[in-house]
């Protein structure tokens, strides 16, 4: 290493380090470390920027499902509404005696009822909407209202014996449980505990 030598304070000389060129040991240490450091840093920005282009992605899908389920489910206000209608439409059918439904005058009202009933139920059914009539089927919690619990002796312990009103599923969403009247067996000993 070369130095010049300058004078200091009391006249003494001290050696002072002349600059480097790029060509010394010195600065050609320093450009690979400088190098690796970039290296680093670019590794780094590249990482981010594909966190926040998967992170991108994920919020463009998830924004898409949304759209999707809003679309799938925006007519279930109207459909829920539409459920009054449905069972007074099965009312009306279901309060005619049976002896009743061949009357000339009460026939041809009874099977236009039916129709319209079925002609309803196949509109929504076309647009995801299904009935959920459970009769003689097991219990589901997540489908079925128990209204009561009836001894039967002849049906399986908490299958449905009676369906006091029909549930309505769309796609696959419950709109409203069916109200069920569920089975349950008789203790053999009375109900009293063996002691």
């Amino acid at each position: 290493m070369v130095s010049a030598m300058a004078e200091a304070p009391h006249g003494q000389k001290t050696a002072e380090p002349m600059p480097q060129s790029p060509d010394t040991p010195s600065a050609q240490s320093a450009a690979p470390a400088s190098q690796a450091a970039l290296e680093f840093e670019l590794a780094d920005v590249k990482n981010k920027l594909l966190r926040a282009l998967a992170e991108q992605q994920n919020i463009r899908q998830q924004m898409q499902r949304q759209r999707e389920e809003a679309v799938k489910f925006a007519a279930s206000q109207l459909v829920g509404d539409l459920l009054d209608t449905l069972d007074n439409l099965r009312r009306a059918i279901e309060s005619v005696p049976p002896g009743d439904s061949a009357h000339a005058s009460i026939g041809p009202l009874l099977k236009g009822v039916e129709t319209t009933e079925s002609n309803l139920l196949a509109t929504l059914a076309r647009h995801g909407m299904q009935r959920i009539d459970p009769l003689g089927a097991a219990f589901d919690p997540h489908i079925h209202h128990a209204i009561f619990q009836r001894p039967d002796e002849t049906a399986a312990d908490g299958t449905v014996v009676e369906v006091l009103q029909p549930g309505y599923t769309l796609h696959d969403r419950v709109l409203r449980p069916a109200m069920v009247g569920v089975a349950v067996r008789e203790p053999h000993d009375g109900g009293r505990a063996a002691g």
